[in-house]
């Protein structure tokens, strides 16, 4: 007896996508930002102002920082001409940083050099623990051991071993900013508007000819096109006429999409956007106050770690002296300072020791 089995119904093909109208043209590609360290860094510092003074703000308050510790000789390592500011941007930009210890005839210290992030890589071990360093200079490559380095870093939340820095989440923001200046150029250098249209208008209904159409576009360009050429008259024939165009204001109208643009390259590099003159922002009600933020919630926690990271690169020689920033002597921080002395002066139940604790007096 033969068994029959109903045929199961073949699957739905995918649903199309909708048809566009005719004459549409297709939406745009997604934008996309510089991607790689360099292409950020040319977009971003070299090519954005308001990138560029947030790192660099940032980086000189860092340097400013005044140093406390018990050991001259580690304190003169460190506040050398240059040092702090190129290892603070370097966390701010690439998100790690590699200094090395350069040695004297007797093997100490005798200064410390910062190397270029990008040229570095770290170089696993069979049980994934770095094992060596990589630094490249074009096709030459020189390997160093892990102690010749100091490898300071921010963290990752997807890496092991380098650091995130603020450049790559600040890069769309960069790209917006970028491309709303030049847009706004573009539109300075053709008054602001597009000055008109030539329409023809034949009597028998007739279309330019191709030969015709790029004739009078090379015309157009060669002679009217450009500041040199700006007022001169025009002269039409053959049923062409002149139709001025111009833009409504709202179209013109980029100061806010750039203001916005700036405030969110402030916010990634963690720069109160008061200090960078940007209109619309009123989180602080002072420089003051702005400053003051600066400095508690960005260079401190930046210069925190990295005057421990190197002091910890350098306990071999320097033994115990510990690094940090003398925040008795900060100007920004001066009122919130004399706030804690009184405080702690006027804490009778406090032992004085107990009060050079609270006043971080070492």
């Amino acid at each position: 007896m033969a068994w029959f089995r109903k045929t199961a119904p073949a699957p739905a093909a995918a649903r199309p996508p909708l048809a566009r109208a005719s004459g549409l043209a297709a939406p745009p590609p997604p934008a996309v930002w510089p991607q790689g360290y360099e292409a950020q860094v040319r977009a971003g510092y070299l090519g954005n102002a308001i990138a560029q003074r947030a790192v660099r703000l940032v980086a000189e308050s860092v340097a400013s920082a005044p140093l406390a510790c018990d050991d001259d000789a580690l304190r003169g390592l460190v506040a050398a001409p240059g040092l702090l500011e190129t290892v603070a941007a370097q966390l701010l930009l690439h998100g790690n940083a590699f200094v090395q210890p350069l040695r004297d005839g007797a093997g100490a210290p005798a200064a410390l050099y910062p190397l270029r992030p990008e040229r570095v890589s770290v170089e696993l071990g069979a049980d994934g623990w770095p094992a060596a360093f990589l630094y490249r200079v074009g096709a030459r490559a020189t390997r160093l051991a892990p102690e010749a380095l100091i490898h300071l870093r921010r963290f990752h939340p997807l890496d092991d071993h380098y650091g995130l820095g603020c450049l790559a989440a600040a890069a769309p923001a960069v790209a917006i900013h970028n491309a709303a200046a030049a847009w706004s150029k573009a539109l300075l250098d053709n008054a602001a508007r597009p000055s008109g249209a030539l329409v023809y208008d034949a009597r028998d209904g007739a279309a330019l000819s191709p030969d015709q159409f790029r004739r009078l576009r090379d015309e157009m360009d060669a002679g009217f096109a450009g500041a040199s050429n700006a007022g001169r008259p025009l002269l039409l024939e053959g049923g062409l006429t002149w139709q001025p165009l111009s833009l409504t204001p709202a179209d013109m109208d980029f100061a806010g999409t750039k203001a916005a643009a700036a405030r969110e390259i402030a916010l990634a590099f963690g720069v109160p956007p008061m200090l960078l003159g940007l209109p619309g922002d009123s989180t602080h009600a002072n420089y003051a106050e702005a400053n003051r933020a600066l400095w508690r919630l960005t260079v401190l926690p930046l210069a925190d770690a990295i005057l421990t990271g190197l002091g910890a690169g350098l306990a071999r020689w320097c033994g115990e002296a510990a690094l940090r920033v003398d925040l008795d002597r900060v100007p920004a921080l001066a009122e919130d300072r004399e706030r804690l002395w009184r405080m702690a002066a006027a804490a009778d139940f406090l032992s004085p020791e107990e009060k050079r604790a609270m006043v971080d007096w070492r």
